[in-house]
């Protein structure tokens, strides 16, 4: 039997109610998303870069220029430690007969070296890149 079928003044296992209390409804609440009378503070550079205004296009091409420049630099040193290998091994002929393990010390150092030191520049580089990111949103944020 439904709780609705057991007629008026019934309760679930169908005995009497009193109606002498009256029924309690719950309380309301009321449920605020957002303060509309808050005030809108919006920061001049954010508008600035929102709206794509030759300022906010200065700041990233500077943003970009600086993450280029540092990206460079790193390119530039890894290049010159590859060069450098073959001219030390030119100037210095006693090094390329040395062994490791049965292993030359040219075919090491051009073989095995290059891989993870690419893999450290590249993770270097990006926590550079990360760092220069968060110092660019902290200056828009100020």
């Amino acid at each position: 039997m439904s709780r609705h079928s057991a007629g008026p003044g019934r309760d679930e296992q169908g005995a009497r109610r009193s109606y002498s209390e009256p029924p309690t409804k719950p309380r309301r609440k009321r449920v605020v998303l957002a303060d509309s009378r808050a005030p809108v503070t919006r920061l001049r550079t954010v508008d600035e870069l929102e709206e794509q205004t030759s300022y906010g296009e200065e700041l990233v091409r500077q943003l970009i220029r600086a993450q280029f420049k540092k990206a460079m630099r790193f390119w530039l040193g890894t290049l010159a430690f590859f060069l450098a290998l073959p001219a030390l091994f030119f100037f210095l002929p006693q090094l390329s007969q040395v062994t490791v393990a049965g292993v030359r010390l040219p075919w090491i150092l051009l073989g095995l070296v290059p891989f993870p030191l690419l893999f450290g520049v590249g993770y270097w580089y990006n926590v550079v890149a990360e760092r220069q990111e968060r110092d660019f949103v902290a200056m828009v944020e100020k």
